[in-house]
């Protein structure tokens, strides 16, 4: 059976609606966390398939999380032989750095239920399934577009919301991932912070969470799904 490996840089942010599509392409999933002293260990280019999920660090400050730059030397190498990797918030700020692009703060913390805008490339790629539909947004991080990747989509905020790499590599911003998962609730009580940097009230973004979430998750699955069906495995 053909592996996949989900690592967590935080319990809290798992792969959640993205599990669906990964199982049912076959895939059996295993997951590390990045604080089990394990991961030293871990071979990242050795599953067929890589997922990064997000987390509240930056990819730049690696002297408080000295496992992010034998994160990223690791998936450097998995990027080198065009592995399938998808990288998802922080994960697609890992797969920048691993390409060489700066990451940086970006300013704006942009949190909150909203479409992304899809450009031509976008719209003839698996995302063109979020077009339209408000995904979760929640980080305030950056980076530059890494050379020989192709730009999908962004937003008001951030131009670089998602970027491809042939048909194996996908980096999303965003969290269409998320919209059903319990583990929202905890997102609203343990980066409260983060509500107050952007001006958000959890009230609201619950309500908005339970208007769009199973939309956001159902498109997210698709893109997913689509995305999958087309990789290339050695």
């Amino acid at each position: 059976m053909k592996k996949a490996l989900i690592v967590r840089h935080v319990p809290r942010e798992g792969a959640a609606g993205y599990l669906q599509p990964i199982e049912a392409a076959g895939y059996h999933i295993e997951r590390v966390d990045v604080a089990n002293p394990d991961f030293a260990g871990v071979d990242l280019c050795e599953p067929d398939l890589l997922i990064m999920m997000g987390g509240p660090m930056g990819v730049y400050e690696q002297d408080a999380h000295p496992w992010i730059p034998l994160q990223i030397a690791k998936l450097a190498q998995r990027l080198g032989r065009d592995r399938p990797t998808l990288g998802v918030c922080l994960g697609s700020q890992m797969i920048a750095a691993a390409m060489g692009a700066p990451v940086y703060p970006g300013g704006t913390m942009e949190i909150g239920f909203a479409p992304i805008a899809l450009n031509m490339a976008g719209t003839d790629s698996p995302i063109r399934h979020l077009e339209d539909v408000p995904v979760l947004h929640w980080h305030s991080d950056t980076f530059d577009l890494p050379q020989g990747v192709e730009l999908l989509a962004s937003t008001r905020h951030y131009a670089h919301q998602a970027f491809r790499r042939g048909g194996n590599v996908l980096a999303l911003q965003f969290h269409a991932e998320m919209g059903e998962d319990a583990r929202f609730e905890d997102w609203l009580t343990h980066f409260w912070a983060d509500l107050d940097m952007a001006g958000q009230c959890g009230i609201a973004l619950r309500d908005d969470h339970d208007r769009h979430g199973p939309g956001a998750v159902a498109a997210g699955r698709a893109m997913i799904a689509e995305w999958l069906g087309n990789i290339r495995l050695d």
